[in-house]
């Protein structure tokens, strides 16, 4: 099990290279929901998302011959280019497992850090290719939520926006595989225990609800959502316990609901959030969660936007941004 000391291990790993990234108030955002609200800026760090953290904190902890063999992991795109920025610091080949629709920019950045990516289909089965091609090469399988060094290193951005705001009221995470909404829930119980922690998934894909609802893990199709980094089947081994032990409460929210959001925080805020990052500010923004007269920490987990497909959205007759979520 995954404990507080292991994230306040984890935070001082990555400390000489992970951002300490900005938290931010609104006071448009706060006069709409009635709280005091502070968002925890996480599309700022290092290549676009919190994935750095859990990344940098795993390969950090490789040993010797591990490292000189290289490293392999599955992503549609953060924890991709997560690892392969982290693989370039620490001099580790890393190869990268990616469907072959992920958004070209996650993919460009993804080969810019270094790494080798190879592409599959998203109806083949990602997790068996990735261990068959791991142990043919000799790598070592970094997964992209249910690992301990990775829930550890996400839970760090929690610890972060706590140390600077003091205790919280209330705390909302995105949700995909559960990595970084365990970590943050680890911190939360640790730095203030009376915080109401809340993960947002998308509605339609909405497999942590459905097992936390359910008390069991529960796995659904692949989700056809615009939050690419929230398309998981089922949460893990390791975050599904945490999440039971320390969440409070799961929300979803439809992809027209999370459009709006996006660019309202874009518009709003002047910050670039991708539709994954903008997960919990959208469910605070719909009112899915009691806010009022409370202080708030809302994460952000990332911005890689591909622009061009948002431009195309913009241009689309439903595509403004203009009105509130």
């Amino acid at each position: 099990m995954v404990t507080f000391e292991d994230v306040k291990a984890a935070h001082e790993r990555i400390k000489p290279v992970a951002h300490r990234t900005p938290v931010l108030t609104s006071g448009t955002i706060d006069g709409l929901t009635g709280a005091q609200v502070f968002f925890k800026c996480e599309n700022l760090q290092r290549m676009g998302a919190f994935k750095f953290r859990g990344a940098y904190n795993a390969l950090a902890q490789l040993g010797a011959d591990q490292r000189k063999r290289g490293v392999l992991a599955f992503s549609s795109g953060n924890h991709a280019q997560a690892v392969a920025l982290a693989g370039r610091l620490l001099g580790i080949k890393a190869v990268i497992v990616m469907p072959s629709d992920a958004p070209r920019v996650k993919l460009e950045a993804t080969r810019g850090y270094g790494a080798e990516i190879i592409t599959y289909e998203r109806k083949d089965d990602r997790e068996a290719l990735s261990r068959k091609i791991a142990g043919e090469r000799g790598l070592t399988l970094i997964p992209p939520f249910d690992h301990p060094h990775i829930v550890a290193g996400q839970g760090t951005a929690a610890k972060e926006l706590l140390e600077e705001t003091g205790p919280l009221d209330v705390l909302m995470v995105p949700c995909g595989g559960g990595g970084l909404l365990s970590g943050c829930a680890i911190s939360a119980r640790a730095l203030a225990a009376k915080c109401r922690v809340v993960g947002v998934e998308p509605a339609a894909g909405n497999d942590v609800s459905q097992s936390y609802e359910q008390k069991k893990i529960v796995k659904i199709p692949v989700p056809d959502t615009i939050a690419d980094g929230a398309r998981t089947q089922a949460p893990g081994e390791i975050t599904f316990p945490l999440i039971l032990q320390n969440v409070d409460a799961m929300v979803t929210v439809t992809d027209d609901e999370l459009l709006r959001a996006m660019f309202f925080l874009w518009e709003r805020m002047k910050i670039v959030v991708e539709p994954t990052g903008a997960l919990a500010a959208c469910a605070l923004l719909r009112g899915k969660v009691p806010v009022s007269g409370k202080r708030v920490g809302v994460v952000l987990s990332g911005g890689n936007v591909d622009l061009r497909w948002a431009a195309g959205v913009l241009a689309s007759p439903s595509g403004s941004p203009a009105a509130l979520p």
